[in-house]
């Protein structure tokens, strides 16, 4: 059943310590956590995991949220979580917990809670932990007056907690996986054909081969998964298990049917999309530079204004990792207007650039500006403007003069005085002299060629903005130690990367309380200073002063009333 956290009561352990004791938790950090982030997650969201009927109340949700985000805040266990809460009151705080022997989940509950959070998403396509996400950094915008017009983007490969396997090894596996849940009538006929491999497991078995070995050994293994599948296919009992839903995959995967026989599919028919491990099935392929990945694709987005005083991010995407930077930002695009609908202006490197996300970006009038540009360069500079729209009339210019379109049946053309041309030093270089002063082009080409210029026509204090995102992005690395987090699946990545960045984005605004001052006793001193000064100016004559020094007044007790009531105020 559930049942929203009540507030916490005006006694608890708090009033048990010293005045000095009180004042360090009062100034903690873990004390801003529980104002900015525990006090702010909404419960109600969860409500539809419970059950409506009578009986024993859920764990507080705000707790179990809180717990998430703390953990990948610490870059701790979740024994050492468990742990924290149980002996450390910093920890209780930031939980909103009141005394000392309260311990409101253990390790299982919160695996519960996750399962359950699952099962949502699987059944509503809804995550509630990017839900909350989303909220709170929709709130700490709009509270800290960050402006989002201005936005960058970048990604990177994250490993998922899984063995590197061979194909032979991998094969070798799904078998031995498979055999625990086989029922004895059906090892009585095809155990023999996996004893060989269950004597030694995958590891012991594959360092015993010579290279020769291998091309024999995956036509023998190709035999065995035809008896296997022969025997077990349609066997209703094993069609939901896991271990045979990856003996299936790996089936289809890794052979085909030639001339009646089971044979290995040549190394050229692999994709990255094949199962990668039984451990996680969800897991992808990629070698990006020198960086060999078998797991997801991590994108993040942030304010990226040079106003602000500190930038927030705005967008996570935990996706498979073989999907293009382009692909994954046509995906978001949508998402991230939406989010922030005053977004104008999106810095990106080369890789997210596409004919695709031209078109988009230029019907959501969102100024794409990348640090890169992808493919091969042009030997001579060229820049295509749109003088009319209908009809279309573009403008071609080149280092020596400018030309006026004229429509062609699917195109557009331009034709450059050749006279000029021949006279040109670059000629040698020009395609266009080559072509006797013709160039064709289309719309596509003209919003190529505005992305690719794009950076020459901002200030050049934004010109250099998208490299810082490269920090954002180290963030979440140091919490994956080479490269790999530490579980499974795309769904617990993306909690990992959600949780996480909640708790970058509260980072970076205690930070920001703390370099200006801005604490819960300088915050009361500095008000009762303001209003000392209101209430000396009331004796202004003019009626717009003495209504601008009431606002004030008025101000100062809603900003009083919201820190009693412990929601978060930051200014």
């Amino acid at each position: 059943m559930f049942k929203p956290n009540n507030q916490p009561s005006l006694f608890g352990f708090e009033n048990e310590l010293s005045n000095n004791q009180r004042t360090l938790l009062e100034n903690s950090k873990e004390k801003w956590f529980y104002k900015l982030v525990f006090s702010s997650i909404n419960e109600h969201d969860f409500r539809a995991l419970y059950s409506d009927k009578a009986s024993r109340p859920n764990t507080p949700v705000n707790i179990l949220v809180s717990a998430l985000i703390l953990k990948e805040h610490k870059g701790i266990s979740f024994d050492e979580l468990v742990e924290s809460v149980m002996f450390d009151l910093r920890f209780k705080t930031a939980l909103g917990l009141e005394h000392i022997d309260t311990m409101p989940f253990s390790r299982a509950t919160i695996f519960n809670f996750q399962n359950r959070v699952l099962q949502y998403q699987e059944q509503t396509g809804i995550n509630l932990i990017e839900q909350v996400f989303d909220n709170l950094s929709a709130k700490q915008i709009k509270q800290l007056f960050i402006k989002a017009d201005i936005q960058r983007t970048d990604s990177t490969l994250i490993s998922s907690n899984i063995r590197k396997y061979s194909r032979i090894q991998l094969l070798v596996e799904v078998l031995i996986r498979l055999e625990r849940i086989l029922k004895k009538s059906d090892l009585q006929s095809i155990g023999e054909l996996l004893q060989a491999y269950l004597r030694k497991g995958s590891d012991k078995y594959v360092y015993g081969l010579k290279s020769g070995d291998l091309p024999r050994e995956l036509e023998k293994l190709g035999q065995v998964y035809y008896a296997v599948h022969s025997q077990i296919h349609q066997n209703p009992c094993y069609q939901n298990t896991k271990e045979f839903i990856n003996f299936m995959r790996v089936y289809r995967e890794q052979f085909v049917i030639v001339n009646e026989q089971l044979t290995p599919r040549p190394n050229q028919e692999l994709h990255s999309g094949m199962l990668q491990s039984p451990d996680d099935p969800q897991a992808t392929y990629r070698h990006k530079k020198d960086q060999h990945c078998k797991g997801y694709a991590l994108n993040i987005t942030e304010t990226a204004n040079p106003e602000n005083p500190i930038q927030l991010l705005t967008d996570i995407a935990v996706t498979a990792n073989n999907v293009d930077d382009s692909k994954i930002l046509n995906d978001r695009l949508d998402i991230i207007q939406e989010k922030t609908p005053e977004l104008n202006e999106l810095h990106t490197d080369g890789g997210y650039g596409s004919e695709d996300n031209d078109k988009k970006l230029d019907n959501m009038g969102i100024n794409q500006i990348t640090t890169a540009v992808k493919g091969r360069e042009s030997e001579i500079e060229k820049k295509i403007e749109q003088v009319s729209q209908w009809p279309d009339v573009y403008t071609v210019e080149c280092p020596k003069q400018k030309a006026v379109s004229t429509p062609t049946k699917q195109r557009h053309k331009v034709r450059f005085d050749m006279n000029i041309c021949k006279q040109c030093q670059l000629k040698d270089k020009c395609q266009i002299f080559k072509n006797k002063g013709r160039y064709y082009f289309g719309h596509n080409d003209y919003l190529l060629n505005r992305r690719n210029n794009n950076i020459n026509t901002i200030p050049q204090n934004r010109q250099k903005i998208r490299p810082n995102i490269e920090a954002s992005v180290k963030q979440f690395k140091v919490r994956t130690p080479n490269g790999k987090v530490k579980v499974r699946g795309l769904f617990k990545t993306s909690i990992f990367a959600f949780s996480l960045g909640i708790a970058i984005n509260f980072g970076r605004i205690y930070k920001y309380l703390i370099d200006t001052g801005i604490s819960g006793p300088i915050l009361f001193e500095k008000a009762r200073i303001g209003v000392g000064n209101c209430l000396n100016s009331l004796f202004f004559n003019s009626y717009a002063q003495k209504t601008h020094i009431k606002n004030q007044i008025l101000a100062f007790f809603r900003f009083l009333s919201t820190l009693l009531q412990n929601k978060p105020v930051y200014t």
